[in-house]
């Protein structure tokens, strides 16, 4: 349950890498990403099907300049974002390779990261329409790429999760901003526990804004290039329409829908301790199991988590990005990151030996220096 098929794609990076070499690096990179002008729209293809669409550097460094030319070009009313395949949209960042990087002392991570969080905030204030299509698994970096956006599209094969306290990192790409404004508690127990919801339920959980059967989705596409300069109204009605027509477990009630009233309460406290607390008193199986899952996670991350998203609530996404950003520099100089990345993701024992080990060992003061500001290195907008 914990080890989403994301960590089992990253972790074949390395071998790419080594088959990279025959080819020029321009021709290999400007594939892992297609930038085309159609009809009315630009469309941007993450296009590492065999990697589940896992984002790079270099797919960050194309997409961004892209984005804002269309932005600026009088003749694109709409950006359309998308994965190839068919099984995901994205499944997060390229993590194995900045952490095998950051031991090698190679500096990547700053840049990785700096580059991402801009990325997500042009998304987040992008002057077009800006249509993702979460078509497959969408997790991580996947998330920064859509949730941010104006309209999201889930489909019946969505399978949608922030996992990264299962690696000793926090949900970030701007999870401080969106998750503690998902309904009730709802934000923190996704970040907290990495619970997957899948289908119509990211809809229901308010992470899309449509849904649309699948079989139905290349049509969809098709009737948004068509549109003749079209409004952001023109836009959300053909959305709209897909959304009504759609009948893939339409009748079925949102899967935590008899769970909230457990997670508002148990999750409304303002500590880890408190939270674990909480699901003990409770004691039901629902209460249980996510106990279970939680005693698996990092403490570090934990507690910086919640403490993002509690901070996060008040922040606009700028200051959300320019937080986490000090937080996963914290988390490179750290030991749980690359502990999680080892036992996820290298030697696949899924058995993380975590320093500290123990929630009550995480003090204050570790906590504040996540949070410290990294002076000129800090990310501006």
């Amino acid at each position: 349950k914990l080890v989403p098929p994301l960590w089992k794609a990253v972790s074949r990076f390395p071998q790419r890498a080594k088959n990279r070499t025959r080819m020029s690096k321009h021709t290999d990179a400007a594939e892992e990403v297609l930038l085309e002008k159609k009809g009315c729209a630009g469309v941007i293809t993450l296009n590492r099907p065999k990697f589940l669409n896992a984002l790079t550097l270099n797919m960050i460094r194309q997409i961004y300049p892209q984005l804002k030319k269309w932005e600026q070009d009088p003749e694109t009313f709409l950006i359309i974002i998308k994965g190839a395949g068919g099984k995901a949209f994205c499944a997060g960042g390229d993590i194995r390779v900045i952490s095998e990087a950051e031991k090698a002392k190679q500096k990547i991570a700053p840049v990785f990261f700096r580059e991402e969080y801009v990325l997500n905030n042009a998304v987040g204030s992008c002057q077009k329409p800006y249509v993702a299509l979460i078509h497959g698994i969408t997790m991580g970096g996947g998330v920064g790429l859509s949730v941010h956006g104006q309209f999201r599209v889930a489909t019946e094969k969505c399978l949608f999760a922030m996992p990264e306290t299962a690696i000793g990192l926090f949900p970030d790409v701007g999870g401080g901003y969106f998750l503690p404004r998902l309904q009730g508690k709802l934000g923190y127990f996704l970040a907290l526990t990495g619970f997957r919801l899948k289908g119509r339920d990211v809809y229901r959980a308010g992470i899309a804004t449509h849904f649309v059967d699948s079989e139905k989705l290349a049509m969809l596409e098709e009737d948004l290039l068509a549109l003749k300069s079209p409004s952001k109204e023109n836009i959300a009605s053909v959305l709209e329409n897909y959304h009504t027509e759609s009948k893939i477990d339409r009748d079925k009630s949102f899967i935590l829908e008899k769970h909230m009233d457990k997670i508002n309460s148990c999750f409304s406290a303002n500590t880890v301790e408190e939270i674990i607390e909480n699901l003990q008193q409770d004691g039901s199986s629902f209460a249980l199991e996510q106990l279970k899952v939680i005693n698996k996670m990092s403490p570090t991350s934990l507690k910086i988590t919640l403490r993002q998203l509690m901070e996060g609530s008040s922040k606009t996404l700028q200051e959300v990005l320019t937080m986490e950003y000090r937080l996963s520099q914290a988390c490179m100089r750290g030991h749980d990151f690359h502990e999680g990345v080892r036992a996820v993701l290298i030697d696949k024992d899924q058995s993380p030996k975590w320093k500290p080990a123990d929630l009550k060992e995480v003090t204050e003061e570790d906590l504040n220096n996540h949070f410290k500001s990294l002076g000129s290195s800090d990310l501006k907008f």
